[in-house]
């Protein structure tokens, strides 16, 4: 009672210091990493949940040069492009809510096997489609799957990795996804132009992508379960189990009891359910900010080009061949950008990383307009100078901006709400992206590409006095730390160490 009552005084009056200073000491009294099988371990379990994230990458940029040569076969208008490429997106904003309500149920490890499923179902449909119709209750399928792996593998990956390493492990998804992008771009070019005369070629690169599915579900009957979520559901026995094969014996036994406290002060607290977060302001808010990023980092456009990269090289003067192999470009830079930012995650703050990111997205927006404008159509330098500047635009996202949200998204939220909390601000970030990626070709076609850039850099600027004013700093704490930091508003008052 005596914790209950000295966290809701230090909620009331506000006092960040000591629960910043409750927060390091957590931190300093655990044992320090060590080397040895365990690390390996933890290597190999990110390695196979992030197949969820290989997938998610391939089959939302699959279409980007599936596109043209479905649309020929099956008759599809520029309505209905836009219908099958957008029905993927909004069915993962679904998949990306109810993937997180079911791993809190469910379990983080038996949601990714169903995932797994989906991918592999989803993609049936899809290469075996008769018409339209059925191809779009296919795409909705991997969309319910991408939206879910999504919110799922990152969590997974917070919730297994030690606090001093959280960022690169969970970043390695989102590494993955760019891998699964550049992996499609690749496939398509060369499938595209070797077999361009084959009906059908389109059902080709879409087959690929069953074979990771399978990895992924295999892979994933072997891995163990979140030993958070398993304390979160009373397996304590489970959990040390699970965290001994991770980490050294003695700092599985104390993170194990840091994981416990928590769990039983917000039992304590009835801090659990819709409306224990609905009716705490701290909690309410921190949702707000997870929803925020994740629209701030949708309407950047970066999936403008991931989805319909081909199109907007065409419009800067390339041929269609040339533009299916040129688009190569961006996965390649967004693949080192990954690596780079995989990197810096645990050197550089996050809030810090955001305002470099966007700072350097919204230069981009400005010079990629300003060329258009200025470099007139039949210049032989327009498509170059744009494609240079596309590509410089997806690393600026790629190392400061997309590995970034996502680790921050899966760390934020305390355990009792934290596939509710991802699974919103991803679902927010899925409509956001379903109404870009269904809107996008008409807004080319009204106001260009000039126009249409420097839309995004307004974006972009709402997006730096956002993460300036509004998102509060976590790195260098762990999850348990956050938690009560997250829960009683201190987090907005505090900075992580600078080391």
């Amino acid at each position: 009672m005596a914790q209950c009552e000295k966290r809701d005084r230090r909620a009331r009056t506000k006092e960040p210091t000591m629960a910043t200073s409750s927060s390091r000491e957590s931190a300093a009294t655990l044992p320090p990493l060590t080397s040895g099988p365990h690390r390996k371990y933890l290597g190999l379990i990110s390695i196979v949940a992030c197949f969820g994230g290989l997938l998610f990458g391939y089959d939302t940029g699959v279409i980007n040069g599936a596109l043209r040569p479905m649309s020929a076969e099956l008759g599809l208008t520029p309505f209905t492009e836009g219908v099958v490429t957008s029905s993927l997106v909004f069915a993962a904003a679904v998949g990306a809510l109810s993937g997180g309500r079911l791993s809190d149920a469910w379990g983080r490890r038996k949601t990714i096997l169903l995932l797994a499923v989906l991918f592999f179902v989803g993609t049936m449909i899809v290469v075996f489609t008769p018409n339209y119709e059925i191809l779009v209750a296919g795409r909705i399928c991997l969309g319910l799957a991408v939206g879910g792996a999504s919110g799922v593998v990152p969590v997974f990956l917070a919730e297994m990795a030690p606090y001093e390493i959280r960022g690169s492990i969970a970043g390695r998804n989102e590494v993955a996804i760019v891998i699964g992008q550049l992996s499609a771009f690749v496939i398509n070019a060369i499938i595209g132009n070797v077999f361009s005369d084959v009906t059908g070629v389109w059902r080709i690169m879409f087959a690929i992508s069953a074979l990771p599915a399978v990895a992924l579900f295999i892979g994933m009957l072997r891995m163990p379960e979140s030993p958070r979520w398993l304390v979160e559901k009373g397996r304590h026995d489970d959990a040390l189990e699970v965290l001994k094969k991770v980490r050294s014996e003695d700092r599985a036994i104390a993170e194990l009891g840091e994981v416990e406290h928590i769990t039983e002060e917000e039992r304590a607290e009835q801090q659990i359910g819709l409306g224990a977060i609905l009716t705490n302001k701290n909690l309410v808010r921190i949702m707000l900010v997870g929803i925020g990023l994740g629209i701030a980092q949708q309407l950047t456009g970066i999936n403008s080009i991931m989805y319909y990269g081909q199109i907007v090289l065409i419009e800067s003067g390339f041929s269609a061949n040339a533009a299916l192999i040129a688009n190569i470009a961006p996965g390649v830079i967004a693949v080192i950008g990954g690596f780079i930012a995989l990197y810096l995650m645990d050197r550089l703050d996050r809030r810090k990383t955001f305002m470099i990111g966007l700072t350097l997205t919204t230069t981009c927006h400005l010079l990629i307009g300003f060329s258009a404008m200025t470099l007139e159509e039949g210049n032989p330098l327009r498509p170059w100078v744009i494609l240079a500047l596309v590509v410089a635009f997806v690393g600026s996202m790629q190392t400061f901006l997309n590995v970034a949200v996502w680790v921050y998204l899966s760390e934020v939220f305390p355990l009792h709400m934290r596939g509710f909390g991802i699974g919103v601000s991803i679902f927010a970030l899925w409509v956001a992206n379903g109404f870009l990626s269904l809107y996008f070709p008409s807004l080319v076609d009204a106001v260009g590409i000039t126009g249409t850039f420097f839309l995004f850099a307004g974006v972009g600027v709402l997006a730096l006095l956002f993460v300036y004013t509004q998102v509060p700093e976590t790195r260098g704490r762990t999850l348990e730390a956050l938690e009560e930091d997250v829960s009683t508003g201190a987090i907005y008052k505090v900075k992580a160490p600078t080391s």
